[in-house]
């Protein structure tokens, strides 16, 4: 198992470089740490909100998690609203918590460290609702330990490929 460490505001520049060398192994939607700073990390970190879950073992970083409070004005929720039934839009969207990005390094995967970072993150936030976006393949794993963990799909993504997912707790 790994140590999990939950940061709640924006985290110290250090922190943000630590976490760049993962996130370029897992995804490749930026070229570099300037890129990826200025391109989403340094807008979402400072949003209302804003949780950070590191998973590490030892002194390595196996995995993250991030997710901030979701609102009108937001690029995503705007853009989720356009692709939900407004009734379902109306219900999960504003004020919820979103969590934004999830990642493990490839010896770190399928060891339970994205489960950890799930629960860590999560563990008493204010929201009721919280959403994701997904692979909409019902046997992607990253699919599969949303569902185990309490999500469902709740609408389309934004494209053929993804799916929206929630998670409401009891009020």
């Amino acid at each position: 198992m790994a140590d999990v460490e939950v940061v709640h505001g924006a985290p110290d520049g250090a922190v943000s470089d630590e976490i760049w060398p993962l996130y370029r192994s897992i995804f490749s939607d930026f070229e570099d740490v300037r890129a990826w700073r200025d391109g989403v990390w340094d807008r979402h970190s400072a949003r209302p909100g804003f949780r950070l879950a590191l998973a590490r073992e030892g002194e390595t970083l196996v995995g993250f998690a991030y997710g901030y409070t979701g609102g009108a004005g937001q690029w995503w929720t705007d853009r989720a609203a356009t692709v939900l039934h407004p009734v379902v839009a109306s219900d999960w969207l504003g004020g919820h918590f979103e969590l934004v990005s999830i990642g493990a390094a490839g010896a770190a995967r399928g060891a339970g460290v994205g489960r950890q970072l799930i629960t860590a993150l999560t563990a008493g936030l204010p929201q009721s609702r919280w959403v994701l976006m997904t692979s909409a393949d019902p046997d992607d794993p990253a699919r599969r330990l949303y569902r185990s963990t309490g999500w469902a799909v709740i609408g389309p993504g934004f494209s053929d490929d993804q799916v929206i997912m929630g998670r409401a707790l009891p009020l």
